[in-house]
């Protein structure tokens, strides 16, 4: 194994620094496609077992960094409260920031990452009263998928979270209304390509906005676009395959540097 895939401690579990390493990655990625908020947003992971005994802990990105500078070794290690773990990181956490992240994480067992943006169309789309459109390629994948939640302002209050859980309805992903997008899933990849189809979906429909009506996808041929969609599904990677090809991708732009 490479030296830099070493965990930075030798303390540190390795399912854990390999765990650190994909987030940062995820970072990274989500900083080469533009879908960074300066130093706001955050995607989450809930570490495994085997690192915590069965307490729950997470990874999540230091306040004040932007994604471009998040690597495997300053990542914040936190409890269920936002609550910051490892003393010797010198990096602030923003408990406020993870209050959506700390609800889902902890109410849906399948919610091992949490990733939440605030890209200008899946904004816009979060706008509009109708929501998502079923009428382009990407959203017929999503079909009955997508969950809504009604904005109640900047997310920083924890009576929010039942509400919050009761819409989400066990969906994968969710459209915060005036607010953004979010996704989740068991593994870093599946949650990615879940809000990448989503991402696609709106920036389709805004672009087809501007040139008239739009043509709809019935319910039926939706429904099995969504049973046809390939990339959500176990037996095809469930995501991985997509997202280890976007790493190397950013490798190649950004360097190894997240691996530190």
């Amino acid at each position: 194994m490479n030296a830099v895939l070493q965990p930075r401690t030798p303390a540190m579990h390795p399912d854990e620094w390999s765990a650190r390493i994909q987030l940062a990655a995820a970072y990274r990625i989500f900083d080469m496609l533009g879908w960074t908020e300066m130093i706001y947003n955050h995607i989450t992971v809930r570490l495994p077992d085997s690192v915590t005994g069965g307490a729950r802990q997470f990874l999540i990105n230091p306040f004040g960094l932007h994604y471009s500078e998040v690597t495997a070794s300053n990542l914040l290690k936190i409890d269920i409260e936002g609550n910051k773990l490892d003393a010797d990181n010198p990096w602030p956490v923003n408990p406020a920031g993870f209050t959506i992240h700390a609800a889902i994480h902890d109410k849906v067992p399948d919610a091992h990452c949490v990733m939440h943006t605030h890209t200008t169309n899946g904004v816009a789309v979060a706008c509009t009263e109708g929501g998502l459109a079923q009428n382009n390629f990407y959203s017929a994948q999503l079909h009955d998928m997508v969950a809504y939640h009604d904005f109640e302002g900047i997310t920083i209050h924890a009576d929010e979270a039942p509400r919050l859980l009761a819409n989400l309805g066990g969906k994968p992903v969710m459209i915060l209304r005036n607010h953004g997008l979010l996704a989740m899933g068991p593994t870093v990849p599946l949650a990615f390509v879940r809000l990448w189809t989503l991402q696609r979906a709106c920036d389709v429909q805004i672009a087809q906005a501007t040139m008239g009506r739009a043509i709809p996808v019935s319910e039926a041929v939706a429904r099995q676009t969504s049973q046809d969609s390939f990339q959500f599904e176990q037996r095809f990677g469930a995501g991985q395959d997509v997202f280890d090809a976007m790493t190397r991708l950013m490798e190649k732009r950004c360097g190894t540097d997240y691996k530190s």
